[in-house]
């Protein structure tokens, strides 16, 4: 058994999936519109075969709590601290938001933190 994929409402559908498109290498499939109810969205998809579907519709309001249950982030593994120092300082040169610097933590593991257009979290990792 497997995840098939992972889905998030955005605000900006285009601008979201530039982001993953750009920073990650992401594939983006068609876009799927369904005129009938207003939802819209794209699967992305990414080297490893996971998967991230980006949805949008106009009618949904922003549920945006801080130490809510459910999703807390996705975590990207670049594969050197190198990598996730260089991708870190270009999301940072390009405007977008820099949660935590590139850091060991105290679990081991070698991460940044940063925010996709729509502040959901990203980790970068070794």
């Amino acid at each position: 058994m497997k995840i098939e994929h992972v889905a998030i409402y955005v605000k900006d559908l285009e601008k979201t999936k530039e982001f993953y498109v750009k920073y990650f290498n992401a594939e983006a499939g068609a876009l799927y519109h369904n005129k009938a109810t207003g939802f819209k969205s794209y699967f992305l998809s990414f080297q490893s075969g996971a998967r991230l579907e980006i949805m949008h519709k106009t009618d949904l309001e922003p549920n945006i709590l801080t130490g809510h249950l459910g999703y807390a982030h996705l975590a990207f593994s670049l594969g050197s601290e190198e990598a996730v120092n260089t991708l870190t300082a270009k999301l940072e040169k390009d405007g977008h938001k820099i949660l935590s610097a590139p850091r060991i933590t105290g679990d081991g593991y070698y991460e940044s933190v940063i925010a996709d257009p729509d502040d959901n979290l990203i980790e970068l990792t070794k």
